[in-house]
């Protein structure tokens, strides 16, 4: 088996450097995150970056808007008319767009079984979901733990030195 010489595309994410035009600042100069919320067209844009995926990022955003317009929650007629009404195609959406925002965690897949006459169905049904908010979070937070600590034990080293070269 050959190694990859890569992150595959698939599981990857786009972040361009803090301090890139491509984002809305997000931090003062103390470290300090600032108040405002990023729109969803700005979180979709690390997930299908425009400059690189055009197409995904809009049918991508267009999708949550209109997932959000509906409250968090689509039924299977509804996906199939967004795609049919944006003029998507059904092989680009559901191959490529919505795995990808299931497996970061931005949506929930579930399937419901019906029953009718003499056939099952499962018909599909999308949430929103908290999983890619969670899963960031827990990486930031982590980060900044860590951080906290060794700026503390700098800290801590720092006093250290003072005393003993006060008592000298």
């Amino acid at each position: 088996m050959i190694k990859s010489r890569g992150i595959p595309s698939s599981e990857s994410f786009w972040l361009p450097a803090y301090y890139s035009d491509e984002i809305r600042q997000f931090q003062d100069e103390n470290e300090t995150l600032t108040r405002s919320i990023w729109k969803i067209e700005e979180i979709i844009n690390f997930i299908f970056p425009k400059k690189y995926q055009e197409k995904y990022y809009e049918i991508a955003t267009a999708f949550m808007q209109t997932l959000f317009s509906h409250y968090g929650t689509l039924n299977s007629n509804d996906i199939a008319n967004f795609v049919k009404s944006n003029n998507i195609s059904k092989s680009t959406f559901y191959n490529r767009v919505l795995p990808r925002l299931k497996r970061l965690g931005l949506i929930r897949v579930k399937r419901e079984t019906e029953y009718g006459s003499n056939k099952k169905y499962r018909r599909m049904k999308i949430e929103i979901s908290k999983t890619f908010g969670n899963y960031l979070l827990k990486i930031a937070n982590s980060w900044l733990a860590h951080v906290d600590d060794i700026r503390e034990q700098r800290q801590m080293e720092e006093r250290k030195e003072k005393e003993s070269n006060q008592e000298k």
